[in-house]
């Protein structure tokens, strides 16, 4: 396994938590034909679509000497490694040795292979450890599984550690600070109280004395891949729909950088759904990046220590449950990797 059982609690929390779900890059990043090098949990992987168009994801690293998987040849169903041309299948089994035919490494797997699903137009990756090989439960958002509902991905790269992007999402307040210029953010009191309400997958964070009017709450749900589900009130002008969800997941490309995932969503169908999907190509999409950007340069100005040095108030419950919750299970996993 390149994911190891006895990295270090502080390694875990800093490059992403194993045994679970998590996003890789949208699907359009993976072209038929062509191999894509990604970074994830502070490893090298690659993505290729076999002959019959599905996916594999192994680590970026060619059993015999080393080398990147990632600049060898695709040969519809397997890599041949540029530097040697051993050919390797997608999953992870050495299948030819082109320079000594019928050699020891033939027929062995020998290169970690991650169990892959594609959902809402994103790949999503299992990242087990060397005890936890086999994928867990996956339930997935019930916005990008409903076909009533219509969910479209936005991607960005944020040079910040994961757990920041998860916290701003974590942190319904801020809407009302750094995005009170924004188109459905401008509304609302700047004051408020907050609760921590327990559900069954996760817990809501949310505001008790004003829903509706702006970033008034957030759900972190964790069933299998963590992600968040909140709401933002829309102006007649966004047209029909109701009101605008957003689906959050993240990505922890290594210790410094995050890949953030957004779905914003409407309960839309037949001519509502392609004058939703007009609007916000031709109208909305610009200004929910503007958005965007706002947290983006906000998080990437924040120091690395930005969180020990900290003073905080009733308003960050939300945060403070999320970094035990992910404080413990990093020191979890790495304490069962030791034991075993």
């Amino acid at each position: 396994m390149t994911l190891s059982t006895k990295d270090s609690a502080e390694h875990i929390h800093a490059n992403g938590l194993r045994n679970q779900w998590h996003p890789v890059v949208p699907s359009r990043f993976v072209e038929p034909g062509a191999l894509r090098r990604v970074t994830a949990l502070g490893e090298q992987w690659l993505l290729f679509r076999r002959a019959d168009g599905t996916l594999s994801m192994l680590a970026d690293r060619c059993p015999h000497r080393g080398a990147p998987l990632s600049l060898g040849k695709h040969l519809g169903d397997r890599i041949a490694c540029w530097y040697h041309g051993v050919e390797v299948d997608g999953g992870g089994t050495v299948t030819s040795v082109p320079g000594l035919p019928g050699c020891n490494l033939e027929g062995k797997t020998l290169v970690t292979s991650l169990p892959v699903r594609e959902a809402g137009g994103a790949v999503l990756a299992w990242f087990g450890d060397e005890e936890h090989p086999e994928p867990g439960e996956l339930t997935l958002p019930e916005p990008l599984t409903d076909p009533e509902i219509s969910a479209l991905l936005c991607y960005a790269e944020w040079n910040v550690p994961w757990r920041y992007a998860m916290e701003n999402l974590l942190d319904p307040m801020h809407g009302a600070f750094l995005h009170r210029d924004s188109h459905t953010m401008y509304d609302g009191d700047t004051t408020a109280k907050f609760r921590i309400r327990e559900t069954e997958r996760g817990y809501f964070f949310e505001k008790t004395d004003q829903r509706g009017v702006n970033f008034d709450w957030v759900e972190l749900c964790r069933t299998g891949v963590d992600w968040v589900d909140l709401s933002i009130p829309y102006p007649p002008s966004a047209g029909p729909g109701g009101p605008f969800g957003i689906v959050g997941m993240v990505c922890p490309v290594d210790a410094g950088r995050t890949g953030v995932f957004f779905w914003r969503y409407r309960k839309v169908s037949g001519w509502q759904r392609d004058t939703w999907h007009f609007l916000y190509r031709t109208l909305i999409e610009e200004r929910h990046w503007e958005v965007l950007e706002q947290d983006r340069v906000m998080l990437e100005a924040m120091p690395a220590d930005a969180d020990q040095r900290e003073n905080l108030y009733q308003h960050d419950l939300g945060v403070v449950r999320l970094r035990r919750l992910y404080r413990g299970l990093a020191e979890q996993q790495s304490a069962a990797g030791s034991a075993g």
